[in-house]
């Protein structure tokens, strides 16, 4: 089984272990918070599932339908886990404005806390390693279900925080209005994590800082007026980069000698950005032909 595969594993495990403790929590206060929280880690269990077919299917190899991979498989898993964030977030504010409405009294605050903040750890712990796992592994799919269980722990602490501030003052209010003030929040984050998973279907360019490794390498080969370089293009799908320049040599230099300064560009450009796949193309610098096509 692969790395990635073991992560959303473990994200899917966890999921099932905090929607048990919630729901504990839940059934032995009757607390709207607590029931928000807890459905939206059932919202996590749903995404933790996708997140790990998404990851199945982006592992799989190029083939004759799919030559450039399977990779952007993930950003569908991440833009499904955004879109169950805004149905998370709409139960949890439809729950908390009927509960302000029609006020119940809740019960047992002290074990309904303990067991919350067991729940709030778990994710926080896992949510990070997922994080963590997602950078090192480029993998939108993990970086997203990460995401999503921090939300989850920030809805937790909110939670414990209105239940607690319940439970000292009597305020029985404050419990709906907190789960208001969580579902607003957790409906922001769902609203990222859409619009970053747009952007990759998208073909958006790299981030600068990556736009300005391939440049750094480009330019230490630059020679007036023998060696340049143009219409630069970069993507990224999943974990992989999209790298994509013409290089332009003296028209009198051999095969070979073009050929050993696009594969020195390219493996410097793999050194300093891994996961990439880089596409060259050799012009004659004093050809006017080689300067018609440059659009960016």
């Amino acid at each position: 089984m692969s790395t990635l595969k073991k992560f959303a594993w473990l994200s899917v495990a966890t999921s099932i272990v905090t929607i048990a403790l919630k729901m504990a929590a839940w059934w032995v206060t009757g607390s709207v918070g607590l029931l928000s929280d807890a459905a939206e880690s059932v919202v996590n269990l749903v995404a933790s599932v996708v997140a790990l077919i998404a990851i199945t299917v982006a592992e799989r190899p190029a083939d004759d339908d799919h030559q450039y991979g399977h990779s952007k498989a993930e950003y569908f898993s991440a833009g499904v886990e955004g879109a169950m964030i805004f149905v998370a977030s709409t139960f949890i504010l439809y729950t908390g404005v009927e509960r302000l409405i029609n006020p119940v009294p809740i019960e047992s605050l002290g074990l309904g806390l303990a067991i919350s903040v067991v729940a709030a750890v778990v994710n926080g712990v896992v949510g990070t390693l997922l994080i963590r796992a997602g950078i090192r592994h480029r993998s939108p799919t993990l970086k997203a279900d990460g995401k999503h269980l921090m939300t989850d722990v920030v809805t937790s602490v909110g939670v414990v925080i209105g239940v607690a501030l319940v439970w000292i003052t009597g305020w029985g209010f404050l419990d709906p209005i907190v789960a208001i003030a969580v579902g607003l929040n957790i409906l922001f984050i769902g609203y990222k994590l859409v619009h970053e998973s747009g952007m990759g279907l998208m073909d958006a360019t790299l981030p600068d800082e990556d736009n300005q490794a391939i440049q750094e390498v480009l330019d230490r080969h630059r020679q007036p007026g023998r060696v340049d370089f143009h219409e630069l293009r970069t993507r990224e799908s999943g974990r992989w980069r999209f790298v994509e320049f013409h290089a332009l040599v003296p028209g009198d230099w051999s095969v070979d000698q073009g050929h050993d300064l696009v594969e020195t560009v390219e493996q410097e450009i793999h050194a300093a950005l891994p996961h990439s796949h880089i596409t060259t193309h050799l012009e004659p610098i004093e050809d006017e032909r080689a300067y018609n096509d440059v659009r960016l």
